[in-house]
């Protein structure tokens, strides 16, 4: 029993891996094609209608279940918070700012999620936890204020970076809604209806610019990036997420995303989509410094 759970434990990590690797190059894998081939709401659209397909065909091999009203209700405010809200934040603020901006600011999201949990799960905050969040936003507000109004492919830094601060407290709401469901029922039960609910809601304002793609003429470099978003970073991040927080704690889940601006860093400059400078390696040290601190375990605790 022992082996078992460790293996399951393991599994978990190695998911929770995969989710933040996968988001780490989504920032410039993204980044590449908007919006000269498809607009940031064409492409949660296309996000959206790729994943609720797959839920929902793979929903049909799974045992049926009956959601308690209470809890679908639950199930509307974390679609509104992590398919509609989320998605459409990320990527405006793509089309804005920059990959690496985008990578450093998504590590507050487990700064927000703790900040949450203290007001709606009655989860205890430390001091340290709470210098923490006041270092880690401070780096996050630094990169705002004194990045460029221009930069590579990116026409208003500033509006993106705070795009991108929208995103990252929606996606926190989401998880702390949905921890209590994901013991409760089956993941492709949940998934299929987040996403089913977040295409419905979202579809007035991303339809029109889905369909202005020009689908018959994209080129393949458009086209593996349009799919690696779609599987990738849609279908399989949010399913190795949900996954590992069935096994992990959404500390140990959330500590996975401070290997985000790692990896975007990483990949972005090798591949010459971003330039690294002295406010982004300081709001790097911030954020860092300030998760570091949120993510310690209280020796009396």
């Amino acid at each position: 029993m022992d082996n078992l759970e460790m293996d399951k434990r393991y599994l978990a990590l190695i998911a929770a891996f995969l989710a933040t690797s996968i988001y780490g190059i989504n920032h410039t894998v993204a980044k590449e094609v908007m919006p000269i081939y498809i607009g940031s709401s064409g492409f949660i659209m296309l996000r959206l209608l790729g994943a609720t397909s797959i839920f929902w065909l793979i929903s049909l091999f799974t045992p049926s279940e009956k959601i308690e009203s209470k809890d679908f209700i639950k199930i509307v405010f974390a679609s509104i918070l992590g398919m509609c809200t989320n998605m459409l934040a990320f990527f405006r603020g793509l089309e804005l700012s920059t990959p690496i901006n985008s990578g450093v600011i998504i590590t507050l999201s487990p700064v927000l999620v703790l900040i949450l949990s203290y007001f709606f799960l009655k989860e205890r905050v430390t001091l340290k936890k709470i210098i923490g969040i006041c270092i880690g936003f401070s780096g996050a507000i630094f990169l705002i204020l004194n990045s460029s109004k221009t930069g590579i492919n990116a026409p208003n830094i500033p509006l993106g970076n705070s795009l991108f601060l929208l995103n990252a407290s929606a996606y926190a709401g989401y998880l702390v809604i949905l921890k209590p469901l994901i013991n409760k029922y089956n993941i492709f039960t949940i998934m299929k209806w987040l996403f089913l609910i977040g295409l419905i809601l979202s579809a007035p304002i991303t339809y029109n610019q889905f369909l202005e793609v020009n689908w018959s003429d994209l080129p393949w470099f458009a086209i593996w990036r349009m799919m690696y978003v779609v599987i990738g970073t849609t279908f399989l991040t949010y399913l190795f997420n949900i996954y590992a927080l069935k096994t992990l704690s959404p500390t140990t889940v959330g500590s996975f995303i401070y290997l985000q601006p790692i990896i975007t860093i990483i990949f972005a400059l090798i591949t010459g989509n971003d330039t690294l400078d002295t406010t982004k390696i300081l709001s790097c040290i911030l954020v860092f410094i300030g998760v570091y601190l949120v993510s310690m375990k209280n020796k009396n605790a």
